[in-house]
């Protein structure tokens, strides 16, 4: 099931380019109600154990991603000066690779050089409890757990309505 899924996740993946004319194809849904972040708990590129329960307080961008979207790649500069605008709101980003090696991700890292946490999700279990079904897919969860926004692709994080928005989720 989980290998089903990964292929899915790679294909979907790789047809990307096809469907997103640019990054800024995507933009931040409103999730209705209170829909709790399912558990996430996985290592990053140390072997340091993050668990998004550890984060409450915070907003936390979750983003599953994987070294062969042309998106997620365009995309991870703008998270890095996102990260930078956010002023007094305690935020965080974890971006989850989608079931690639550690050595893949290592050698992308060292060329995007993104300066957010980096979490490894090889066996692709994390994959199948958030439901992600493409790259990038991204979750804006509150500081009280639940999953407050939802984007699918590509996008300027940098943007100031993109950061207004996700700055008002801290103050809620």
């Amino acid at each position: 099931m989980i290998k089903r899924l990964l292929i899915l996740v790679v294909l979907l993946g790789m047809s990307g380019p096809f469907f997103l004319s640019s990054v800024q194809a995507a933009t931040l849904k409103p999730v209705e109600g209170k829909v709790a972040a399912p558990a996430l708990t996985l290592k990053d590129l140390n072997g340091k154990t993050h668990d998004l329960k550890d984060y409450r307080g915070q907003v936390v961008l979750v983003q599953f991603w994987a070294t062969y979207c042309g998106p997620c790649r365009q995309e991870m500069p703008s998270m890095n000066k996102m990260k930078a605008k956010m002023g007094d709101v305690p935020f965080k980003i974890l971006a989850v690779d989608m079931g690639e090696t550690e050595a893949e991700v290592k050698q992308f890292v060292s060329e995007v050089k993104p300066e957010f946490t980096i979490l490894m999700d090889e066996d692709g279990q994390s994959i199948g409890d958030w439901k992600v079904f493409a790259a990038p897919s991204n979750f804006i969860v509150g500081p009280e757990g639940n999953i407050r926004y939802t984007l699918f692709g590509g996008v300027e994080w940098d943007s100031d309505e993109l950061i207004e928005k996700i700055k008002a989720v801290g103050k809620k």
